[in-house]
């Protein structure tokens, strides 16, 4: 009995990290916009230069066993595996670069709105990225689920098509790199980000050079641009991969929905986002697009 209680313990601890991750991401809107006057690109520059100092310094400082093992593993690997791994980390790194500067330009410049529904579609897209391109097999009620998703999309671009493209640009970008993530196995997904952040710099640092942007002097911005690096790229990146250790991705996937929810009631409770009443029911059908495509799984949960 007390062995099965701390087994029990011991796996909230995991749940309580998938939980908190997506809880995070929620509210990272609000950083966003206090530096809403700033332009997009330099909000992601320094964003992508913070972290990328911050978390190499935590690898070399607390994970430097868990590094080299990579490193001897990546040594390991044929010729044409290390190629085919670096042109996957290339290619991920291109697209969490379009998704970070997609995510931050639509919540400043675009809606709150449309950042919070690329989420609510992008294990969606996922599903279907998965089907066409790594021939993952779909069910039909899952293929049900995602007819009623485009009814979803559809509707929203009735009233708004430039909000519904910068949603499908934020979640469609996202979903590639999930796909990526899927192929490019066996190394520690910490280390990845690191190596990706590394990429993004390069192309970064000869950018902030010879466009010779003035570094900001506000202490707003950097405050800011520290939370947005530690609290929501480095944190909750870790508490996912923490979790995932102990509980299955199914679980975790379904989680990842409470972003999104978040985002959608700060956009009208705390942002004052006016919703057209159409709008009501597009996010009602993809609710329901969601229970449908997710029903194995939460009836799954719901009994253990």
């Amino acid at each position: 009995m007390r062995k099965e209680i701390q087994q029990s313990e011991s796996r909230g601890k995991y749940f309580l990290a998938a939980f908190l991750a997506p809880l995070i991401w929620g509210f990272m809107s609000i950083a966003i916009r206090w530096v809403k006057d700033y332009p997009a690109e330099d909000i992601l520059y320094y964003r992508i230069l913070t972290a990328l100092v911050i978390l190499w310094s935590f690898i070399l400082i607390f994970r430097r066993s868990v590094l080299h093992t990579d490193i001897v593993h990546y040594r390991s690997l044929r010729p044409a595996e290390k190629k085919k791994i670096i042109s996957l980390t290339l290619l991920a790194s291109v697209l969490i670069f379009g998704n970070w500067f997609a995510y931050i330009y639509a919540i400043n410049h675009v809606s709150i709105q449309s950042a919070a529904f690329a989420y609510l579609i992008c294990p969606l897209l996922t599903a279907v990225l998965a089907y066409i391109i790594l021939k993952e097999q779909l069910s039909t009620v899952k293929k049900a689920a995602l007819l009623l998703a485009m009814i979803s999309v559809g509707m929203l671009a009735s009233g708004s098509i430039t909000e519904v493209i910068w949603s499908i640009s934020v979640g469609l970008l996202y979903a590639l790199y999930l796909i990526i993530q899927r192929v490019a196995q066996g190394f520690d997904k910490l280390n990845v980000l690191a190596v990706q952040l590394f990429v993004c710099a390069v192309f970064v640092i000869p950018k902030l050079i010879f466009n010779q942007h003035s570094i900001p002097d506000s202490a707003t911005f950097w405050t800011t641009i520290l939370v947005i690096a530690v609290l929501f790229t480095i944190i909750p990146l870790y508490l996912s991969m923490y979790a995932l250790t102990k509980i299955s991705s199914t679980t975790t996937g379904v989680l990842l929905y409470i972003n999104p929810l978040i985002a959608f009631t700060l956009a009208v409770v705390y942002f004052k986002e006016t919703v057209d009443p159409h709008k009501y029911i597009a996010y009602i059908i993809i609710a329901l697009a969601i229970i449908l495509f997710n029903w194995k799984t939460i009836k799954r949960l719901s009994k253990k």
